[in-house]
């Protein structure tokens, strides 16, 4: 993610591929240093269906952001996203050895990577393990059980399950484009990260992210996410559905949504007419504004409808589930006229639109700090958290592991006072050398993006 601590973001979507380049600057505000995109090609529904083609869009995008940044981009930060991801809830335990002893991360550790051992269904992959509440010795709804003493350790997770196939088609792309793979995230997340505040997180709310071809859904509760789902129809379909509707060509029903396109009838008058240029010589076509906003309705009311049975199956009509901060939309799609109103007229639940300025400098191009770039925003941040990170773990020792060397010298003293002589070899600050771990702490899915990549590499 860092070549002269700068970091990149690259959303790989069904409409369009977005390169970002950015830094984080003093006040902790993300700077957007350039920005390229192409259209997608070889994509469909969030899934490659045409590797060459798919190649060619990232290098078309990757290249506008290094002209437009002067930078060159090696290694990225990817969202993936697509029908096939799918999600399960899971129940799973350890029986600590000795309960005399405080839990600490590697017993969290080890209760992540048993869940990872689930058996799925041939072809499929966990992609993120994450973790909702943990309890100790029947004691429920702990965020935070590392100190406490217990013997078994208990955790809810949400599993977020994918194709294998889909996910390496995706990293070889990534490598077929000359770049480096530094991580792949759910689009979902990396959307709610660029949008959503701290404390809608904790009042509850779904985030409702229309693309091209599919639309993502996230729900948190408590700071926690609690439920994501995929669902396979997004702008993309909108579009098909005035071309067929009108018997106009792609192109043409396109701009018609984007510039007349409304989800709500009522507010189109009868007698409001567009005309459009016919093919080749041809008599040009006249539309009504009241029937392309028909047809424009009769397929969003299917999206949200669809998106509204996942927000009820995660149970959000139960009192203490309820999403009090209620729904968030972001993505291309959600800037379509009078969404907003149909949403809130069909679910019942307060609804705004969210736009990715809140973690943005403020002299951002306005143009990025629209719903279309949200996803990509979202995966910049994490670029950005990931190098920070990285560069934390170089400048700084862990306390614990400060610990560590104090501990093992205090071993080498002990063993040297009853042997007569000195365990441990070589001078005290090699000792110190060789005992300090560097290792800060990384996520169960940092830990799983790193056996992808390997997995990627070797399937040559």
């Amino acid at each position: 993610m860092e070549i002269g601590n700068y970091s990149v973001g690259l959303d790989i979507g069904t409409t369009k591929i977005v390169a970002i380049i950015g830094k984080q600057n003093e006040y902790g505000k993300i700077e957007v240093l350039g920005i390229g995109k192409s259209k997608s090609l070889g994509v469909h529904r969030g899934v490659v269906n045409n590797i060459t083609q798919t190649i060619k869009s990232i290098q078309q995008a990757v290249e506008e952001a290094e002209m437009n940044s002067g930078l060159k981009i090696g290694s990225v930060v990817v969202g993936i996203a697509g029908q096939h991801i799918r999600s399960l809830h899971h129940s799973d335990y350890i029986t600590r050895a000795d309960s005399e002893e405080v839990i600490n991360e590697d017993d969290l550790d080890k209760l992540c990577n048993q869940v990872y051992k689930l058996v799925m269904l041939p072809g499929e992959e966990i992609i993120h393990v994450l973790p909702q509440e943990y309890k100790v010795d029947g004691q429920a709804e702990i965020k935070e059980p590392i100190g406490m003493y217990g013997g078994r350790l208990e955790a809810n997770f949400h599993v977020v399950v994918g194709q294998v196939s889909s996910i390496k088609n995706v990293g070889r792309c990534i490598k077929s484009a000359g770049l480096d793979l530094g991580n792949i995230t759910l689009e979902p997340l990396a959307s709610s990260e660029a949008v959503l505040s701290k404390e809608e997180k904790e009042a509850g709310v779904a985030l409702i992210d229309i693309g091209g071809g599919t639309t993502d859904l996230a729900i948190f509760k408590d700071g926690i996410i609690r439920h994501t789902a995929v669902i396979p129809f997004g702008g993309g379909i909108i579009t098909e559905d005035i071309k067929e509707g009108c018997s106009i060509i792609e192109k043409q029903a396109e701009l018609l949504k984007i510039k007349f396109g409304s989800a709500w009838p009522g507010e189109n008058k009868d007698n409001e007419i567009v005309s459009i240029p016919g093919l080749r010589g041809r008599e040009p076509k006249e539309i009504t504004l009241k029937n392309l906003s028909k047809i424009i309705h009769a397929r969003v009311v299917e999206i949200i409808e669809q998106v509204y049975v996942e927000i009820k199956n995660y149970g959000h009509e139960e009192q203490k589930k309820k999403l009090i901060a209620g729904i968030v939309l972001t993505g291309g799609g959600s800037q379509l006229k009078h969404l907003k109103q149909l949403v809130e007229y069909i679910t019942g639940m307060d609804t705004r639109i969210g736009f990715p300025n809140e973690h943005l400098a403020g002299d951002s191009d306005s143009e990025i700090a629209s719903p279309l770039y949200a996803t990509a925003v979202g995966l910049l941040m994490n670029a950005v958290q990931n190098g920070v990170k990285e560069k934390m773990q170089e400048t700084e020792t862990p306390l614990a592991a400060q610990k560590n060397v104090a501990a093992a010298k205090e071993n080498a003293r002990e063993s040297a006072n009853e042997e007569g002589e000195l365990v441990m070899a070589g001078e005290p600050a090699e000792q110190e050398k060789q005992l300090r771990p560097k290792r800060e702490r990384k996520s169960v899915f940092d830990k799983w993006s790193e056996k992808l990549k390997d997995f990627l590499d070797n399937a040559e």
